[in-house]
């Protein structure tokens, strides 16, 4: 992806995670919860495909990255509050 070594525009991504994956991490617009709320699916999906393996603890804090993530995002969505970055 450009900025991270490719050549391909975030543009030309066709994800619900979009406006996750192309955010910068200290700054930014903020997500409506409307935004968060078309992630959670694909978050829930995708946690849902990965076992903890005890044997990789990358791999288990990345898994636990996530499922806080979706904590985050639901809160957003239930109160109907924006993900604020900064």
């Amino acid at each position: 992806m450009d900025g991270f070594g490719g050549d391909r525009q975030w543009c030309s991504v066709s994800t619900t995670l979009a406006p996750l994956l192309n955010h910068p991490d200290d700054d930014g617009p903020d997500l409506a919860p409307a935004q968060c709320a078309a992630m959670l699916p694909r978050l829930t999906a995708i946690l849902g495909r990965r076992q903890p393996d005890d044997s990789d603890p990358v791999l288990r804090r990345r898994i636990e990255d996530v499922s806080q993530l979706i904590t985050v995002l639901r809160f957003c969505v239930d109160k109907d509050v924006e993900l604020i970055f900064g």
